[in-house]
């Protein structure tokens, strides 16, 4: 896997519901190996906005059998990136593109597959979908809400896979607009969860939940169905911003009573950075680009993985993790922009997949 950046053309624009764009990339053919994917992974793309280096993560919308590499940016108040791209990109446009990253992808012991998605969050559950239905692997039911049926991005592809797959099927929840089924209409909280799965889902088999969209949502639905029906280890979600709670409880930095003078060693493409850092300090991401190491990240909020790196000697302390499963962590891996020294030697590499 290379994090480094990778010029790419883009081939197709399309404009889809909800100021929502599709932006399809040409891969040349000396760089296919680089940019395979799994679906639900995501790509880091980077601009140069006003003069500022501005990077985003988006999820990839098409199957890894495709032939295609597409993500969608739904453009956002305020939203500095997707507003750019929403406005201002165009075919023929050249953009710079990390190589796919990402662990919310499907688990192979995962035979029945339930998705919930809200807004934007369908991005990386539509190709998982896809996958499902490309290689006929299980089956995939879609619980997706919107405000409406105009709002919701991506609709007649999604119809388009329910009505050609009879491994897919697809429910809609609308929050604006009257389905003519009262369960199908409102927000999904967790009494609407439970509504879902004692009338819409009463006889579908379901062995892993995948869930994207807002954080209210992904609480609710793993709230119920961690209570009601699957274990921990068969709940996979992706958040697309760094929860509030969270960032409240995260300020003041790592463990509290762990204060060391650390000496870090940063590697990356075989090159090794060192410095000084104190636990209290900055996270070591900030402290590996300050000695001018050209070190991969994105979000910056311990949501995405494009910064992920492993410790090969030492210890750590993550503030923040929405982006790393246990084993990973288990193995090593940490978030180096949520990450501050725990030991007097800290060696951590990117060079380590």
């Amino acid at each position: 896997m290379s994090t480094n950046f990778h010029k790419l053309s883009i081939s197709k624009i399309t404009r889809e519901a909800a100021k929502t764009v599709a932006i399809t990339f040409d891969v040349p053919a000396e760089l296919e190996g680089d940019f395979k994917f799994k679906s639900g992974q995501y790509l880091t793309l980077r601009a140069d906005i006003n003069g500022e280096d501005v990077r985003r993560s988006y999820s990839i919308c098409s199957s890894p059998n495709s032939g295609d590499l597409t993500v969608a940016v739904k453009a956002i108040e305020n939203g500095k990136f997707s507003n750019y791209a929403y406005d201002n990109l165009k075919e023929g446009d050249v953009m710079d593109v990390m190589a796919p990253m990402g662990g919310f992808v499907l688990d192979e012991k995962v035979n029945n597959h339930l998705f919930m998605a809200a807004g934007s969050g369908i991005t990386p559950i539509l190709s998982m979908i896809k996958d499902i239905a490309e290689s006929g692997n299980g089956t995939a039911t879609l619980i997706y809400g919107n405000k409406t049926a105009a709002d919701t991005i991506f609709k007649e592809e999604i119809d388009a896979l329910n009505t050609a797959n009879t491994n897919v099927t697809v429910h809609y929840v609308y929050s604006r607009e009257d389905s003519g089924n009262a369960v199908l209409n409102g927000r999904i909280d967790r009494a609407k969860c439970a509504d879902l799965k004692n009338y819409i889902l009463k006889d579908a088999p379901i062995d892993g939940l995948y869930l994207c969209g807002p954080e209210e949502m992904i609480n609710n639905a793993k709230d119920y169905f961690s209570l009601s029906t699957l274990e921990a280890n068969q709940i996979h979600f992706e958040l697309f911003t760094t929860p509030t709670a969270a960032t409240e409880e995260s300020k003041g930095g790592a463990d509290e009573g762990i204060n060391v003078n650390s000496n870090v060693t940063v590697i990356i493409d075989d090159e090794e950075y060192e410095f000084l850092l104190n636990t209290e300090d900055k996270d070591v991401l900030q402290a590996a680009q300050d000695m001018g190491a050209d070190v991969p990240f994105s979000c910056k909020g311990g949501v995405c993985c494009t910064c992920r790196a492993k410790i090969l000697e030492g210890t750590a302390k993550m503030d923040l993790n929405f982006a790393l499963e246990e084993s990973e962590v288990e193995e090593g891996f940490i978030l180096t922009c949520q990450a501050h020294p725990t030991s007097e030697t800290l060696v951590v590499s990117f060079d380590e997949y």
